[in-house]
């Protein structure tokens, strides 16, 4: 008894440090998943910082990986299986110096600045103090970017020009818009801190970022490689590199050339379905002539970003309407849908969704920019993802799981949350949740869209596929619109592995319902089973299958 006392609270320790030591790499990352106490802070991006915090993460994983997993009850097993796991997949990154190449407009330390300051929200005092000392330290966190992009210069690991074209030109629209409408003062508007946040803009953070376009447009576009050597195989370590990034984001052990493979496999499967729906709503069942209809009509585009607004509001509050049916355990806190912050708007992704935080709601930031551009079918299964059933139950109940360590209740694992965000896709459809037909397209869509990801982020990165390659294959086998296919390439050429995730979560999950539903029968509940996924909060996907069948195995002994 004393030894399983002592085990546990070493886990319980392990769990806090692991908290502490991610949260002060990345307190942005902190404040955007809700993890209270670091919203004062800024990233220490100094290449000595990251690496001890890269290094003190292999450290705790070590150690954890050291307890016996049989002296520990449930609980605290499945916290060591989760720590072992995110404390390595956290610590790859900064180990391995991402930040020397990883200069882009989709997933760069300046959009992951600009984006957190942007979505601020400051509801009390504290909140004012906090906001502050954060604005203080940006002018250092922009200096090291430079830094750290001039280090990667000189040791050979340099971003792709089009990433550092797209960071200049994300600056430059910032340093373009006027001091009364900046981001960063915006959040502070009207409040005591305004004047003090609005001289620390001027006086230093909007010349730092002046000084940062000089280094990225000067030595670190000139080294730059181009859209042929997109991957990061072309990086020296590249190949080994990558290896890890698809390790931590899909959490198996399956190897690139089996994912690719696996995404050659669906998008042909898809196209099946493709061509009856198409039968069934346009009278065609090619699937070119489909994909071309969708595309073009004019009739599927959006005429103002009041209406992206008014349906996405809509397709939340019609999933939240049917969720008791569905799940057991809903959470307290609400959903809200706002469009996206239009200073980041023109590269971001089409929709993005932030957990509750000091009193704010979940937040789905849902992309307007230029809405002739956007396709109305895809803006429900969009909703579905990131709002409800999606994300948004994944990450409100997460934070209400207070049996769990903290570090459990915030943690983000790629597998786990984006295969639930695709899996709510298909499951808004048994929910009765779509529309019409037409908008069910949007589903088909984005399945082509994830299976695509499995075979573009693997070619990028893996076998040496350029840029122009990537957007082909895309837009050959899916129906998502040109200029999205072309921010979808450039964010997986920005961030190798991530986009694996989803469709090798997604298949796990349904997986295992089937699963459960061969075992259990009659006795089947789908509010049970997804309680039983939501429940333990996020987990990498051998975690989640020792835990589902788990349930089964108790659900079975129960109605004998």
């Amino acid at each position: 008894m004393t030894e399983n006392i002592v085990e546990t609270s070493s886990i319980g320790r392990l769990a806090d440090e692991f908290l502490e030591t991610t949260s002060s790499a990345n307190p942005f990352t902190a404040s955007i998943f809700g993890v209270p106490g670091y919203d004062d802070r800024v990233p220490d991006l100094s290449e000595d910082a990251e690496v001890a915090a890269g290094e003190r993460l292999l450290e705790l994983a070590a150690q954890a990986e050291a307890i016996p997993a049989d002296s520990l009850g449930d609980v605290d097993r499945v916290t060591r299986e989760v720590l072992v796991h995110s404390a390595r997949s956290e610590a790859a990154p900064l180990v391995d110096r991402h930040l020397e190449f990883t200069v882009s407009g989709h997933a760069g330390p300046v959009a992951g600045a600009l984006a957190t300051l942007a979505y601020t929200s400051l509801r009390s005092p504290r909140n004012e103090r906090d906001y502050l000392s954060r604005v203080m330290g940006v002018k250092a966190y922009v200096d090291d970017i430079g830094v750290r992009a001039a280090a990667g210069v000189a040791s050979g690991r340099v971003p792709t020009r089009r990433g550092v074209e797209q960071t200049l030109e994300r600056v430059r629209a910032y340093l373009a818009t006027p001091v009364d409408a900046d981001l960063i003062v915006a959040p502070a508007a009207g409040t005591g801190i305004e004047a003090d946040v609005r001289a620390h803009v001027t006086d230093s953070i909007r010349p730092a970022f002046a000084a940062l376009l000089d280094v990225l447009s000067g030595p670190v576009l000139a080294a730059a490689r181009a859209d042929e050597r997109s991957g990061l195989l072309h990086l020296p370590d590249g190949g080994e590199m990558y290896a890890r990034a698809v390790a931590a984001h899909t959490t198996t052990s399956r190897t690139p050339g089996e994912l690719h493979q696996l995404g050659l496999d669906l998008c042909a499967q898809l196209r099946e379905e493709f061509s009856e729906l198409g039968q069934k709503v346009f009278g065609v069942g090619d699937f070119d002539a489909i994909v071309e209809r969708l595309r073009n009509d004019p009739a599927l585009r959006y005429a103002s970003a009041e209406d992206i607004v008014g349906d996405a509001r809509a397709a939340v509050a019609r999933a939240e309407a049917a969720l008791p049916d569905w799940f057991g355990r809903l959470p307290s806190a609400d959903c809200v849908v706002e469009p996206m912050n239009e200073v980041v708007a023109p590269a971001a992704v089409i929709g993005e969704y932030m957990p509750p935080a000091g009193g704010r709601p979940g937040q789905y930031n849902i992309n307007t920019y230029q809405p002739h551009t956007r396709t109305r079918f895809e803006y429900e299964t969009l909703s579905f993802h990131e709002g409800v059933p999606g994300h948004h139950l994944q990450f409100a109940v997460a934070q209400e799981l207070t049996e769990l360590p903290a570090f459990r209740r915030y943690l983000y694992i790629a597998a786990f949350g984006e295969g639930w965000g695709l899996y709510s896709e298909r499951l808004a459809d048994e929910m009765g949740l779509y529309s019409d037909d037409v908008f069910r397209f949007g589903m088909l869509s984005c399945d082509a869209w994830r299976a695509c990801r499995l075979v573009v982020d693997t070619g990028l990165h893996h076998h040496g596929w350029t840029r122009r390659q990537a957007i082909d294959f895309m837009l050959a086998n899916s129906a998502v619109s040109p200029p999205n296919v072309v921010n979808e390439v450039d964010r997986y050429i920005a961030w190798p592995g991530q986009a694996l995730a989803y469709m090798t979560g997604r298949l796990e999950i349904d997986a295992l319902r089937r699963t459960a539903q061969d075992r259990l029968g009659a006795d089947f509940d789908i509010r049970a089973f997804h309680d039983t996924v939501l429940g333990n909060g996020a987990v990498p996907l051998a975690v989640l299958s020792t835990e589902v069948h788990r349930w089964i195995g108790d659900q079975t002994r129960t109605s004998r």
